[in-house]
């Protein structure tokens, strides 16, 4: 029993990427529904409740990180009765601003930091009251908007060169890089939900093909031999088709062999939705991982949703997927919303325009950024629990790494 309220606990739990200056994933800091002090208090009531605890939980902090590093958040209390829970070689231990560097603070870290952890230290501003402790840890984190640009060059400039400095907060394309400029080694922050700064008008050739394969299959009428004929034209894309096709998350009995035959077997709802499904993936190829996994996951959540919440004749999967579009295909949201003929309720909630559908998109954003307090007040207005919202975006996440898998 003690088991299954550790799994199930495991779902109140969103995160928010950390990259690296190629923007490629290093890391995920977790964010609780709950804290994790009262997490481990909670379910730790004793050593065999330990054992359960560090078996079921981190199965699914794995499936939440895929294998890349989780950051966790640690109040003092958590760092010298909880951390030593953490499987090391997964775990960054986040040491909070209110920690406060006393000797038994300090002796935790060389115990951590000897069985294997790395440590961070958040919020690090100049003349921090944890300066004691930066020779213990390998992260020094600093908040982009509560520094100023001179006090955070000071900060690489001094401390860069033994540790590997982290910009927090970093919420745009030109603040991501002018933070790399600095010589900050990670970054963490929503900079890669956004579009670049597009200096010209003409859609490149590879982005138009993208775009006619969303506005053929957004058609009320499809037409097969026009999709066949798009699909072919894009090996990588006629590729995927058949991989997917042929994986489980499909479950055919036959082999998939061409993609007539694919078209032929699939109907007008799967068609739709296998192919806005691998022209994101396919578009996306060359942006972060971390932006494609997004997309899938506010597309599934929000499918799953839809039993349960009301949305007129709108199609929740394809709100989702769209809701990043621009930053996908690089080209300017109204511009894409303007050539994919999706219905206007749609359309209307993604360039922030009245919708009946805002509800249901402002809990997609907030369950998906850890906002806990709007995703009660939203989950209040559509008469959803707590749970089933936390379980469906767990789902969404198992599914975006399922069909992204390689």
């Amino acid at each position: 029993m003690e088991g299954a309220r550790s799994a199930l606990s495991t779902r109140f739990v969103a995160r928010q990427p950390i990259f690296d200056s190629a923007e490629q994933v290093f890391g995920y800091e977790l964010l609780f529904r709950d804290s994790l002090e009262n997490y481990f208090r909670a379910t730790d009531q004793e050593d065999a409740a330990r054992s359960t605890l560090d078996s079921t939980f981190f199965l699914g902090l794995d499936a939440l990180c895929d294998q890349h590093y989780a950051f966790v958040n640690c109040t003092r209390d958590v760092l010298l009765d909880y951390a030593p829970l953490l499987p090391p070689q997964q775990t960054v231990i986040e040491i909070l601003e209110t920690v406060v560097p006393d000797a038994t603070v300090m002796e935790a870290c060389k115990r951590l930091r000897e069985a294997g952890y790395l440590i961070a230290l958040d919020d690090f501003v100049a003349e921090d009251p944890r300066e004691a402790l930066t020779g213990l840890v390998d992260i020094i984190k600093v908040d982009m908007r509560a520094t100023r640009a001179d006090e955070q060059a000071a900060l690489v400039k001094r401390l860069g060169k033994q540790h590997r400095m982290l910009a927090e907060k970093v919420e745009t394309r030109q603040e991501f890089q002018a933070a790399r400029a600095l010589g900050f080694t990670y970054f963490q922050g929503y900079f890669f939900r956004k579009p670049e700064v597009m200096a010209a008008r003409d859609i490149p050739a590879n982005r138009l093909n993208y775009l006619r394969l969303l506005q053929a299959v957004s058609r009320p009428d499809l037409d097969f031999r026009e999709l066949e004929g798009l699909v072919k034209c894009e090996v990588a894309l006629c590729y995927r088709l058949l991989r997917y096709l042929n994986s489980a998350v499909f479950c055919f009995g036959n082999e998939i062999h061409s993609v007539r035959h694919a078209l032929s077997i699939l109907g007008e709802r799967e068609i739709r939705r296998w192919m806005r499904l691998v022209v994101t993936i396919g578009a996306g190829e060359q942006k972060s991982s971390e932006l494609v996994a997004t997309t899938l996951i506010r597309a599934r959540f929000c499918e799953l949703l839809a039993p349960k919440v009301p949305h007129g004749d709108s199609d929740l999967f394809l709100m989702g997927l769209m809701s990043l579009m621009d930053v996908i295909l690089e080209i300017p949201m109204p511009e894409v919303l303007g050539k994919v003929p999706i219905d206007k309720a749609i359309k209307a909630v993604i360039l922030g325009h009245p919708s009946h559908l805002r509800t249901i998109y402002r809990l997609m954003l907030a369950q998906e950024s850890g906002e806990w307090n709007a995703v009660d007040e939203l989950a209040k207005l559509l008469h959803l629990g707590k749970e089933e919202i936390a379980t469906s975006y767990w789902e969404a996440m198992q599914w975006a790494r399922q069909v992204t898998a390689k």
